[in-house]
């Protein structure tokens, strides 16, 4: 009677880098299965580093959202490529997304720099190829990238409609190495609830004000209070002005409340609970260059006690 024997457990670090808009989020929630990670069609909308992972039948995949790879310019800005420093290091994978739909610059090989930096082997993604109606035009962009960096392996996707995805997973798989898993088996990732629920309601704001807006925007949870089955939220919307105050209340509060009322459906479709989400916006000039106040924008400074919670 022969003996079979059972395929270690495999398990390992994986980052997404790319630049601003290149879809690194879509691919996130894609590889999971879930929407964790928001998303809109503006640079900097990812601006820390969100964990995500996917438990399968043997292997474990702890994977790494980051922002965009941009030059920082102001003290919040800094911060958020201090993060991404952060997720390159001892990573077992590296995927970077590039949008296929985008000729190759100066600021690609820039941002390459931090694959260099990182010392894993990485994956270039071609993102975007549903948009592509030439698929031959992708060989002289491939051949671009070829020239800038020495990749492991290069995959033509879509994280939108999961074109090419298949192979991705499996091809990351087999680049784990064997491990233990790191998480139980229901943990999806390590950003509180209070964080997560900020977030998606940036992802409204996102989605239905002007262009002038999305930079000049942070949401931060005033008050968390869980009442039985319903959960009630509160959250202070900050803006830089007075006129991006006027965008997000709109006319007779309007736009604020449409806001609110796609957001609240959002978190509770996340985290599984009637919420009951009240909404203030406050002018908070140049919160980007006040380290307090981005202090309490980390993730791990979210613990729901009471600030920055009047309405002007």
């Amino acid at each position: 009677m022969s003996r079979h024997r059972r395929p270690k457990h495999k398990s390992g670090f994986v980052s997404l880098l790319g630049r601003p808009n290149s879809g690194k989020s879509t691919l996130l929630n894609a590889l999971l299965g879930t929407k964790l990670a928001i998303v809109a069609d503006k640079p900097q909308t990812t601006r820390t580093t969100i964990q995500g992972v996917l438990t399968l039948d043997g292997a474990q995949v702890v994977f790494l959202d980051t922002p965009g790879i941009h030059d920082p310019d102001n003290v919040f800005n800094r911060r958020m490529m201090q993060s991404l420093g952060e997720a390159v290091t001892d990573r077992d994978l590296i995927l970077y997304l590039a949008d296929a739909t985008r000729p190759v610059n100066t600021e690609d090989g820039k941002a390459l720099e931090w694959v260099k930096k990182s010392g894993a082997p990485a994956f270039l993604l071609l993102n975007k190829v549903d948009l592509v109606k030439d698929k031959k035009a992708l060989l002289p962009l491939l051949a671009r990238y070829q020239e800038l960096y020495d990749f492991a392996e290069y995959f033509p996707i879509s994280a939108l409609t999961r074109e090419g995805l298949d192979g991705l997973m499996q091809a990351i798989l087999a680049r784990l190495p064997e491990g233990p898993a790191y998480f139980p088996p229901d943990h999806l990732t390590d950003q509180p609830e209070r964080f997560l629920a900020a977030e998606l309601i940036r992802e409204q704001i996102l989605a239905q004000t002007r262009q002038e807006v999305p930079h000049s925007v942070a949401v931060l949870v005033d008050e968390w209070i869980e009442e039985g089955h319903l959960l009630r939220i509160s959250a202070t919307v900050h803006v830089e002005r007075p006129g991006q105050k006027a965008i997000i209340l709109g006319t007779k509060a309007a736009r604020l409340k449409a806001i609110g009322t796609a957001a609240r459906k959002e978190i509770e479709a996340l985290l599984g609970h009637k919420v009951f989400l009240t909404l203030f916006v406050k002018v908070s000039a140049h919160w980007r260059e006040n380290e307090g106040f981005l202090k309490e924008l980390d993730p791990r400074a979210m613990t729901g006690a009471p600030s920055h919670n009047e309405s002007e």
